[in-house]
């Protein structure tokens, strides 16, 4: 089974480019273009990972990545911020706001897919960690 990634972007074209690569690299990827179509669609596939824009018109990517992780369910998918505010004061936020990595646009393909790479290997180490505590 392909590890799923959802791209929450309004920019179409970065969008785009990065499922192409993603896509190359074997990852599973789906595309929401504004933040409350990455709600619901988070919420609805359940991906592996989120990259996630921090400027979008209708919801930025902190209000996204807010509502996610205050749902009822517990959200735990790792985002990785993709974006254009290279201010250490959104770097900061991000972090604080319990994302997995903070990467500027422009990017590297390949800063993208070792973020993608780390936050999926970190989640199933916790997985694991979580199981042997279950089989205590």
């Amino acid at each position: 089974m392909d590890e799923r990634v959802l791209i929450i972007d309004d920019e179409r074209a970065i969008a785009q480019a990065l499922t192409i690569r993603l896509r190359v690299a074997g990852y599973d990827v789906r595309w929401a273009c504004d933040g409350a179509a990455g709600v619901g669609a988070a919420l609805e596939w359940r991906p592996d990972v989120i990259v996630l824009d921090i400027r979008m018109p209708d919801m930025d990517g902190f209000e996204v990545n807010r509502r996610l992780r205050s749902g009822s369910e517990a959200f735990t998918t790792p985002v990785i911020f993709l974006s254009a505010n290279v201010q250490d004061s959104a770097r900061h936020a991000a972090l604080a706001a319990g994302a997995h990595a903070f990467l500027t646009k422009p990017y590297e393909s390949r800063d993208v897919l070792c973020a993608i790479r780390s936050a999926l290997d970190r989640n199933a180490r916790t997985a694991d960690v979580l199981r042997l505590g279950d089989a205590a």
